[in-house]
């Protein structure tokens, strides 16, 4: 980005590189998982955990792409410590298959970065007949880090070290539906739109990660968790929507870098994750490697506990 990067209080701003932004960082002995690290900001995620020495799990629908990025990571880090594994978050038994997989390797956890997601895609409903925007981008997170809980627990306690869980929403989140979550219409063909539903499944990722911080803060547990926007970034993500893919050429070239570099667009997330400023940080929403605030929906506290109970729902109804 090239012309609106004034650095905020923690000093990085919009144009911070992942790289720069865990620079002297030494992340040796712990274990983080990666969703969707086989794509876009994913990838770079994944490789600047790994090259500041956190193990990285790459959890991936394609596991042959994902293995692709691994060796390629490891051809210029050879000591980058990488796994690859499955994980569809529109199927719930793949969540719950990757799960019970990574408990049963017996490693510690501690940090998850929910990052994997799909945008503006036109209506379908998934094997477990949830909307496939909502299911893959919110619900099939929110099942996976319930799975994952008791084991980040568990490592807080045994390690004393704090643990992470970083919520990549998007500023989308602010072209959800008028109604915030539509909770009687989730999976209804009627009124829905890419963007509408795209917006929507951000807002619910905004909402869980609050309303998670408080349950675990409450429970006086030694876990973080954070929600943000990783800026507007060319990546897979905007397959569906040729539209937004060809206008964020065009800014990035007329406007000499609104749009963002997959090593710009992951510095948010590995700031917020492995970053010292943001110890006992949490419910926060962040933006540019600084705390920002999303639209008043995305504050609402009893949407949010609303959210929770349909998401208890729909992650438990198809077993």
């Amino acid at each position: 980005m090239g012309i609106f990067c004034k650095k905020g209080s923690s000093g990085f701003s919009s144009s911070t590189t992942a790289e720069q932004v865990t620079e002297g960082i030494d992340g040796t002995g712990l274990v983080a998982i990666v969703t969707g690290a086989s794509s876009g900001i994913g990838i770079e995620t994944a490789r600047v955990l790994a090259l500041r020495g956190v193990h990285v799990i790459m959890a991936v629908r394609n596991v042959a792409a994902g293995n692709n990025i691994k060796e390629t990571i490891l051809k210029n880090h050879p000591s980058a410590n990488i796994d690859v594994m499955e994980l569809d978050l529109s199927s719930l038994a793949s969540v719950r298959k990757f799960a019970s997989d990574f408990i049963a390797r017996g490693l510690p956890l501690h940090i998850l970065i929910n990052n994997a997601g799909i945008m503006a895609t036109p209506f379908t409903l998934t094997k477990d007949n949830i909307e496939l925007q909502f299911q893959t981008n919110h619900i099939g997170h929110f099942l996976l880090t319930n799975l994952l809980l008791e084991t980040m627990k568990k490592t807080a306690r045994e390690s004393g070290r704090e643990g992470r869980i970083v919520v990549v929403a998007s500023d989308g989140h602010k072209f959800a539906y008028k109604e915030g979550i539509r909770f009687d219409k989730i999976n209804d063909k009627s009124g829905y739109t890419g963007f509408g539903g795209y917006g929507q499944s951000k807002l619910a990722n905004i909402l869980h990660s609050n309303e998670l911080a408080i349950r675990l803060k409450e429970e006086g547990v030694n876990i973080t968790v954070n929600s943000l926007h990783p800026g507007a970034i060319a990546t897979n993500i905007m397959r569906h929507s040729p539209f937004l893919t060809t206008l964020n050429k065009v800014l990035g070239k007329v406007l000499g870098g609104l749009t963002k570099t997959a090593a710009q667009g992951a510095a948010t997330t590995c700031y917020v994750a492995l970053h010292p400023q943001v110890k006992g940080v949490t419910g926060e929403y962040f933006e540019d490697c600084n705390v920002s605030k999303p639209r008043a929906q995305a504050r609402d506290a009893e949407m949010a506990k609303k959210l929770w109970d349909l998401s208890m729902n729909l992650s438990s109804s198809n077993k």
